[in-house]
């Protein structure tokens, strides 16, 4: 008998709204020693001009022996094949379950040869089995790398990071052809004082042969190479990104430079792998590094948000920012003049995200309360982060999956709302981010005080009875996601008012001013800057001249 109910269900539900673009998606990670509270952090940008930002979910669930599983394609909804389902599956919440355990990805390709079309375990289905199936990081790398061993793996090469509570994991995986079932994959921890990150290219290189407590590994990692011809060194020298994922040019820009952006700001002086990024130099990064302060989750929320502001890649500063200064480029990645080849910069922060997340996972505390996915939709940098609880059991209108789609928008969908505020913000940047910022802020502040109070009231009532905490922490986080909707929707209409037709609305004590007579105000001309006007003149040279004289040449 096949039991659908699951997570089969609501994978069908992902038909059409999930694509893998290249250089898609960004994981930032932090050990628990290297946060200014302990906790573990991870987090993810699901970058996708085709997905649709919504928090899914899958309650706890047993199953009658014999019980089967449908699976689809993460990507495109595709029929794959069926896994036998296991006696009990585990709650879980967007990336994270009920045990505080979180896994997310990004897709660096790798050898196209290596794809199994025959497979049926794809990446995104084993984030979601994994996580309905493991308590702890290193069970999920072991739920993982036997689904892929027992079914086959249908993806391209795939970074994915693993965490709970006291780990941090990444683990590289790419399949063996169609001539060979399963993968060929390896995992590193994270030192628990490190930080790491990946963003669409292989980054384990090097890695220990003989640690299983820090390094686990395929039997045929190494083999498998030699024999397709990728590798042939000694063992010690092996590394899994050159072997299975050379790098290029692309992969530098687009995508290392985006974990070198993260790691500058973990320390400063990361700084001295620009030549590397920029192509200049062969001296790669490392996998990890130690940050040179304690990070918190609010850091982790802003890194998410970063355009490489204040380095030579700073999208805000060349020509193509415009005279608005906006750090976004509308995709192709590449253009081509005069028969060479462009590119425009890739950073975290991108207007196609579905929706991105900072996992907090934090061990002094019972897993219901610990674990918490700050979740936001759209963009991360002109979106939210709302605490969403692990221990939750419904999720908030405004995320829920059916409200609305890319096809049909909804004003009680928070993807449609950030959307639309972005999307306003993006014509006029550096006037209105002035706007977005602070409001943003001041949500967050407020929502991390909450946060703090909640710990608190939840712990309590757990301590007295554990069955009626995932009641409050429910309610909590349904109406924290519906007041910062609601609240985004105000700053909207705000935005479009003050903004209209290109002019800027006088403001006094936050009131629109108006004349005396009642009527508003004659609006601002705020015009380009200097920059600006001087490329209109360079490429207008005396049209647009204003003459003293009509008859002046």
């Amino acid at each position: 008998m096949v039991y659908r109910k699951g997570l089969t269900l609501l994978l069908s539900l992902f038909l059409g709204i999930h694509t893998s673009p290249l250089f898609a998606c960004t994981n930032l990670i932090a050990g628990k020693n290297a946060t200014m509270d302990g906790s573990v952090l991870l987090t993810y940008a699901a970058d996708s001009h085709s997905l649709y930002g919504e928090l899914y979910h899958w309650p706890a669930q047993t199953w009658p022996t014999g019980s089967v599983l449908d699976v689809r394609e993460w990507d495109t909804g595709k029929y794959l094949g069926q896994i036998s389902q296991v006696k009990h599956t585990y709650s879980v919440v967007g990336n994270m379950n009920e045990h505080q355990l979180t896994i997310a990805e990004t897709t660096f390709g790798g050898r196209p040869e290596l794809v199994d079309s025959t497979g049926i375990m794809d990446y995104g289905s084993l984030i979601y089995i994994a996580l309905q199936r493991a308590k702890t990081a290193r069970e999920a790398i072991k739920v993982m790398t036997e689904l892929v061993r027992d079914y086959g793996y249908y993806s391209s090469g795939e970074s994915f990071s693993i965490a709970d509570p006291n780990e941090a994991w990444i683990m590289e995986m790419i399949g063996k052809g169609t001539d060979y079932k399963g993968a060929v994959w390896v995992a590193v921890r994270i030192p628990d004082d490190c930080v790491a990150a990946h963003a669409n290219q292989a980054r384990i290189r090097q890695f220990p042969l003989n640690d299983p407590e820090n390094c686990l590994f395929a039997p045929d990692v190494i083999t498998f190479a030699r024999q397709m011809g990728y590798f042939d060194g000694i063992n010690k020298d092996f590394s899994f990104a050159d072997a299975y994922a050379p790098l290029d040019f692309m992969a530098l820009r687009a995508c290392e430079a985006r974990v070198w952006s993260f790691f500058r700001k973990a320390d400063p002086t990361m700084d001295r792998y620009l030549p590397y990024i920029l192509g200049e130099s062969p001296d790669a990064m490392p996998l990890f590094i130690k940050p040179n302060r304690k990070l918190s989750a609010q850091d982790f929320k802003n890194f998410m948000r970063d355009h490489y502001e204040d380095t030579p890649l700073d999208m805000t500063q060349d020509a193509g920012a415009g005279p608005y200064k906006v750090p976004y480029r509308w995709r192709p990645m590449t253009f081509t003049v005069d028969s060479v080849e462009y590119l425009n910069e890739r950073a975290i922060a991108t207007q196609q995200t579905g929706f991105s997340f900072v996992a907090q996972m934090r061990n002094w505390l019972p897993d219901p309360i610990g674990g918490i996915l700050w979740f936001g939709v759209d963009d991360a940098n002109t979106s939210v982060y709302v605490p969403m609880y692990c221990g939750i059991t419904e999720i908030p209108m405004c995320f829920k999956v059916g409200n609305g789609d890319l096809l049909n928008f909804s004003w009680t969908s928070a993807f449609w709302i950030y959307n639309w505020v972005s999307n306003m913000t993006y014509q006029r940047y550096n006037q209105m981010i002035k706007d977005v910022r602070p409001i943003q802020t001041a949500i967050e502040e407020q929502f991390v005080k909450d946060v703090l109070a909640m710990d608190i009231l939840a712990r309590e009532a757990h301590q007295k009875d554990p069955t009626t905490v995932t009641d409050r922490l429910t309610a909590f986080s349904m109406d924290r996601a519906e007041q910062s909707t609601a609240r985004w929707k105000k700053l909207g209409e705000y935005l479009m008012v003050k903004y209209l037709d290109g002019n800027v609305k006088k403001e006094a004590n936050g009131r629109f001013l108006r004349n005396p007579y009642g009527l508003p105000a004659s609006p601002e001309f705020p015009g380009y800057d200097d920059t600006y006007y001087r490329s209109i003149v360079e490429d207008a040279g005396t049209k647009l001249k204003i003459k003293k004289s009509i008859h002046e040449n």
